[in-house]
């Protein structure tokens, strides 16, 4: 294992991190909400030292990078942006509990959107603005940020892919251009452009600017953390419908904008992976419509309402314009399934990913065929071209283990005595990066009531959902640290 060159990589990490917060100490200074200011030059200094204590014992490191260390470092560094992440919110004493203020900021890291929080609108604006910011940088992931913008350690571009490998979601990580480099410079590049214009069009919609900002934040990292209570409820239904269409590109694969750049449009509508996404986007959205007629009194608010639920549980966002959790049962079926579907892989969502559904999808039916034809050769293919038999083998993989810790962290935290469907709800929303829930823990409700034993499960929950489960995995081996 190459410790030295895993910490000099966490430690430009932590540096990084020390840097983004600056804008967040900045805006307490500005609206003299000293006690919150106080809180962020207390973490900048920690993540400094604890930066700069990993950089001096990393001196000497070797460039030799293999995947299990790309997986570990992966792992280890969103945990060290965790536990300083949160400091923030303790130290001020905005967030009185430690394990709380981890849950709070492991939940935008990780762009589940789950929060602990009764009054959101309590804290002071450099804490939401650093709340919303921890969804834009977990969304695209900040290793990947830091491969894509840095200079140096990347020429190797085993070590960059085992990174990019082992953080960006989805069944495979594949090359936009080719170096990885320049894949993951580009990937940023598209991810604040939509950003940006996602920002003008909240503002066409007369949205204050740090409201805008913030939500544009919550919206590309597919998030969810709102900066009023009710979340999106109270703002127009311009801005509702600005959030629906941008939440859905968001959860669409980012190659597929690389080939709307390149004007490979063929490519696009050929995406199966796309069809898909967008035929359960479609079908969910008209169940409901049809399932909630009545429930409204307009036509145009019902489709609003459905359109912005589905696009937020869809793409794992978790913004809100309605309390889901009064639907009527169908619906409400409806958007558990979405939890579990998630968006397509290569995008900020989260959730078992499209691209892994319509392997589960092809595989089975090739399964099939296998029984009636046990001599023909059959081969899975996705947009005409053959799956190599590795990614199908991980992708069940990826299935057994998701099934297994579901159901392991269920189990768990139904020692706290809530319904089962609040249980089972929140461990859904955690694992799979939703943010709200049903019952206890649905759209206007929080977490905060589950034990402390409840919530670190739901943050190792919200950790192995947005980083593929094996990471995380790998960490807990025993197997990983023998030497060998």
């Amino acid at each position: 294992m190459n410790y030295k060159m895993m910490g000099r990589f966490m430690s430009r990490i932590l540096l990084l991190e020390a840097v983004f917060m600056l804008p967040a100490l900045c805006i307490n200074l500005y609206e003299t909400e000293w006690t919150s200011a106080m809180g962020f030059v207390w973490t900048i200094a920690i993540t400094i030292i604890v930066g700069v204590l990993l950089s001096v014992f990393s001196k000497g490191y070797q460039k030799r990078f293999f995947a299990k260390e790309g997986l570990v470092c992966v792992a280890f560094s969103w945990i060290f942006m965790s536990l300083l992440g949160c400091l923030p919110f303790y130290i001020s004493g905005e967030i009185p509990h430690f394990v709380d203020a981890l849950f709070e900021i492991v939940s935008g890291f990780t762009t589940t959107g789950a929060s602990i929080l009764s009054n959101v609108e309590g804290l002071s604006k450099g804490m939401l603005y650093w709340r919303s910011f921890s969804h834009w940088l977990g969304g695209m992931g900040v290793l990947v940020f830091l491969l894509a913008f840095s200079s140096g350690s990347e020429s190797n571009s085993g070590f960059t892919m085992h990174l990019l490998r082992a953080e960006s979601p989805g069944p495979n990580v594949g090359k936009l251009v080719p170096h990885m480099k320049k894949t993951a410079g580009l990937l940023y590049i598209m991810y604040i452009l939509l950003t940006v214009l996602n920002m003008i069009f909240l503002l066409l919609g007369d949205m204050p600017l740090f409201d805008a900002v913030c939500t544009a934040f919550g919206t590309a990292g597919t998030g969810g953390f709102g900066i009023r209570n009710d979340s999106i409820m109270s703002y127009s239904p311009y801005i509702q419908s600005v959030c629906t269409v941008f939440m859905l590109l968001f959860g669409v694969n980012f190659s597929c904008f690389y080939l709307l750049i390149i004007k490979q449009f063929k490519s696009i509508f050929r995406d199966e992976e796309l069809k898909l996404y967008l035929g359960i986007v479609a079908g969910s959205i008209a169940l409901i419509v049809w399932n909630l007629r009545g429930f409204y009194d307009t036509f145009e608010e019902t489709f609003r309402h459905a359109a912005f639920q589905v696009s937020s549980i869809v793409t794992t966002t978790g913004f809100a314009t309605a309390d889901f959790d009064l639907w009527p049962s169908f619906s409400k079926a409806i958007i558990i399934l979405l939890m579990i579907v998630g968006a397509c892989a290569g995008s900020t969502g989260g959730g078992f990913k499209i691209g892994r559904l319509l392997l589960v999808f092809k595989s089975l039916r090739r399964s099939v065929q296998q029984i009636v034809h046990p001599q023909k050769v059959q081969i899975v293919r996705v947009n005409g071209q053959p799956v190599n038999e590795k990614i199908l083998q991980n992708t069940n993989a990826y299935l057994a283990a998701y099934v297994i810790i579901i159901f392991s962290s269920f189990i768990v935290i139904s020692l706290d005595g809530f319904s089962t469907m609040t249980n089972f709800s929140a461990v859904l929303a955690c694992f799979n990066n939703i943010g709200p829930g049903l019952e206890a823990v649905g759209p206007v409700c929080n977490f905060g009531g589950f034990s402390i034993l409840s919530k670190l499960v739901l943050i190792v929950d919200m950790l192995a959902g947005r980083l593929e489960i094996f990471p995380i995995l790998i960490l807990l081996s025993r197997t990983t640290w023998k030497h060998r």
